[in-house]
């Protein structure tokens, strides 16, 4: 396989989703260069398997620096729950309770630095898409909207913990990852799109949001103007946010952590 020739700047970004991955190189800006490639999650997707596949791609990229979007709760390097990862043959599945033992407390992010031997940053996808859209002012909002939800706030440019939304309890019968994701969508668009402008509206007033990022693939299909009259700004930014985020990893602010809950929040 060609090996692609990056500039030192480069950054390859990684958005592990819990049907695709997807990656790219990217400037430090997060322009793309070259093309988004999309690959299938692996399952079952044990921590060994996740990580092989991360090595096998990044050994295609002259790049030292890898920013990795990881689709469950993620703190200090280390993976709280894994979210869909668990399931045994992805969204829909059974969840493995085994799997899911083994994600939780693995040290996703100090294995991929000694398997790769690159400077490999790794945060929640939800927190990796702020990174890559918010502008530091008021209190912002980030909703992923893919295979299935997910949720970042940031407060005058400073990322608040806050509940890991996709396995909350959305109605009787229904997670948030069952009302808003993709086969929520497929199988009663409107509906979804009813949930989803629900969901968000209760959202930005639970947490006094003035700006609501809507990030992820399914964002495309979601209008701005379904928000119209709200005391809070809209903007669809999709799957480019992510990309941007994992150049911003490596920006001049501090490596992120643990901030102080906000309300609501878990753990």
């Amino acid at each position: 396989m060609e090996v692609l020739v990056v500039s030192p700047d480069d950054v390859l970004a990684i958005d592990i989703g819990a049907t695709n991955i997807k990656f790219a190189r990217v400037d430090e800006h997060g322009g793309l260069r070259g093309s988004l490639k999309r690959r299938p999650t692996p399952y079952p997707c044990p921590p060994e398997r996740l990580v092989e596949w991360i090595v096998r791609r990044t050994s295609n990229f002259v790049v030292d620096r890898v920013g990795v979007g990881f689709p469950g709760e993620f703190e200090d390097g280390v993976v709280v729950r894994p979210g869909n990862l668990s399931r045994v043959a992805g969204v829909g599945s059974e969840i493995d309770t085994e799997l899911d033992q083994l994600w939780q407390g693995f040290t996703f992010e100090e294995t991929l630095r000694r398997v790769t031997g690159r400077d490999v940053r790794v945060v929640n996808d939800a927190t990796l898409a702020a990174l890559g859209c918010c502008r530091g002012a008021g209190t912002e909002l980030v909703v992923t909207l893919g295979t299935g939800c997910g949720l970042a706030l940031r407060v005058q440019g400073e990322r608040r913990r806050v509940r890991d939304l996709g396995r909350t309890e959305f109605d009787a019968g229904r997670t948030f990852d069952q009302a808003l994701g993709e086969r929520a969508r497929a199988f009663d668009s409107d509906r979804w799109r009813h949930d989803v402008v629900k969901v968000v509206g209760g959202l930005a007033e639970e947490f006094s949001a003035s700006q609501v990022y809507l990030a992820g693939g399914n964002a495309r299909r979601i209008s701005g103007s379904l928000f119209v009259g709200r005391t809070f700004s809209v903007e669809i930014v999709g799957n480019e946010a992510s990309l941007r985020g994992a150049a911003h990893l490596f920006g001049d602010s501090p490596r992120i952590g643990a901030s102080s809950p906000s309300p609501g929040t878990v753990g």
